[in-house]
C-alpha cells in the first residue's frame, strides 16, 4: 500500500532544495541571557526489568564504552602551540592559492589580498569548531533525554556512558576554542532548528534518529575529513579520540532502532523517513557558513552562488553523508514507502554511499585500541 508523503514545502519550508534565497532567509537570533529554552514533553520510563544483557549487542557496547573512557583534561597535549594564521597559509599553499577553484572576477573577493583571505580562514576555523561545540551540547541534552525515555535497561546503561562522553566532548571543544582559537560563533540557525525539533519531539525513537543517526553520523564524517586534512597535532589527536566515541554512539542508535522499527507500520515509518530527510537538508544548509561571510563584510547572496559552483563542492558535501546513508539503509528507511527516502537522497546527491561500511562495523575497527593508543592510528 502506498502511503502519501508530505511535500518539500511541508517538510523543509520550501519546494526547491537549492533555493538559496529561502536558505539564507533562515537567520539566528541571540538569546539575551545566554540561554535557549526548548519546551518538551515526553514520558520518563522506569523499568523494573533489571536483567542485564537481555539485548546482548547493546550490553557488549556498554562494556566497551566503560573501557573507552578518557580524560579530556589530561589525555590531550594542551601545551601544543596553535598558530591559526600559519595553518591557513599552509592549507592554501597545498590547494594552490587562497582562491584556487573559485572564479572571483566581479565579486567582492576580487579586491581581497592575503590579509583578508587569512582572516577568512581564521574565521572559518572559529565557525567550524563553534558549530561542533554547539552540536555536542545538543548531543549531551539528547542523550540525557534518552536515559529517561528509552524503555530498556541495557539502553539506559549504555546511554548513561554517552552522557559522560558528550560532556567530555563539550569540554574539549570549548577548551580548544577558548585556549587555541580566536573567537566563538553562535549556533547556526539551521542547526538550531534541527536541535529544537529533535529535543521537543516526545517520541524517544525520534531523539535516537535525529541525534544518534543523523547529527552524530554527519559529525563522524566531518570529523574524519578534518582529521585527515589538518596539520595541527592537538586538534588531530582530539578528533581521533572523539571519533571513536562518535562511532560507538551511532552504532548504539542503529542497534536500538533496528529492533524498534521492525514493529512500526507504514505511516509511522513514513514519519521517520520525512524526519530523516528534513534533518539531512538542515545539516547540508548549515555548511554554507553565511555567518562567516557576514563577519567579513560580504553579503552571502553575492558570493554563495560562486562558492556553490566551485569544483569539489558537491563532492565535499556528499561525503559528509557517507555515514548517514548506509545506516538509514540498515534501518530499512531507504526503501520503505516505495523507496521515498532513496529518491530524496538521490536528489541530494548522496545515494552513492548506501553500500558504504555501516558504523556498527566501523566501530569495531576504530575503537579496538584503548584511548591512550588511539592517536597512533
Amino acid at each position: 500500500m502506498t502511503t502519501e508523503m508530505s511535500s518539500n514545502e511541508q517538510i523543509i519550508g520550501r519546494q526547491e532544495l537549492d533555493d538559496l534565497e529561502a536558505i539564507l532567509s533562515v537567520v539566528g537570533t541571540e538569546d539575551a541571557d545566554g540561554r535557549h529554552v526548548i519546551a518538551s514533553s515526553y514520558d520518563s520510563i522506569f523499568t523494573w526489568d533489571y536483567e542485564k544483557g537481555a539485548r546482548p549487542r547493546l550490553n557488549k557496547l556498554y562494556e566497551k564504552a566503560k573501557d573507552a573512557q578518557w580524560n579530556g583534561e589530561t589525555d590531550l597535549p594542551w601545551t601544543t602551540d596553535v598558530d591559526q594564521e600559519k595553518l591557513v597559509v599552509e592549507a592554501a599553499r597545498e590547494l594552490g592559492g587562497f582562491a584556487a577553484g573559485f572564479d572571483i572576477a566581479g565579486t567582492p573577493l576580487e579586491l581581497w589580498g592575503d590579509k583578508e583571505w587569512i582572516q577568512f580562514g581564521v574565521e572559518g576555523q572559529n565557525w567550524m569548531l563553534s558549530q561542533f561545540l554547539h552540536g555536542e551540547q545538543g548531543a549531551l541534552i539528547c542523550t540525557a533525554k534518552i536515559v529517561e525515555s528509552v524503555p530498556w535497561i541495557d539502553a539506559k546503561y549504555y546511554a548513561s556512558t554517552q552522557v559522560m562522553d558528550e560532556a567530555r566532548h563539550v569540554e574539549v571543544f570549548a577548551k580548544y576554542l577558548d585556549d587555541k582559537l580566536s573567537g566563538h560563533y553562535p549556533v547556526n540557525a539551521h542547526l538550531r532548528m534541527l536541535l529544537d525539533d529533535i529535543i521537543s519531539d516526545s517520541r524517544w525513537d525520534m531523539t535516537y534518529l535525529g541525534m544518534q543517526i543523523m547529527i552524530e553520523g554527519l559529525a563522524l564524517a566531518a570529523f574524519g575529513l578534518l582529521h585527515s586534512t589538518t596539520k595541527e597535532p592537538l586538534l588531530k589527536q582530539l578528533l581521533r579520540y572523539v571519533m571513536a566515541d562518535e562511532a560507538r554512539h551511532v552504532a548504539f542508535g542503529v542497534l536500538s532502532l533496528q529492533e524498534y522499527y521492525q514493529g512500526l507500520n507504514a505511516a509511522e515509518l513514513r514519519e521517520r523517513q520525512e524526519f530523516a530527510f528534513e534533518a539531512a537538508v538542515r545539516m547540508r544548509d548549515r555548511f554554507l557558513q553565511q555567518e562567516v561571510w557576514v563577519k567579513m563584510g560580504v553579503d552571502p547572496k553575492d558570493i554563495l552562488p560562486v562558492v556553490l559552483q566551485a569544483p569539489d563542492r558537491n563532492e565535499f558535501q556528499a561525503l559528509l553523508f557517507s555515514k548517514i546513508v548506509p545506516n538509514c539503509k540498515k534501518l530499512g528507511l531507504l526503501d520503505a514507502a516505495d523507496g521515498w527516502l532513496r529518491t530524496k537522497f538521490t536528489e541530494l546527491g548522496v545515494i552513492e554511499f548506501e553500500s558504504a561500511v555501516d558504523t556498527s562495523e566501523e566501530y569495531d575497527a576504530m575503537a579496538a585500541l584503548p584511548p591512550s593508543k588511539r592517536d597512533l592510528i
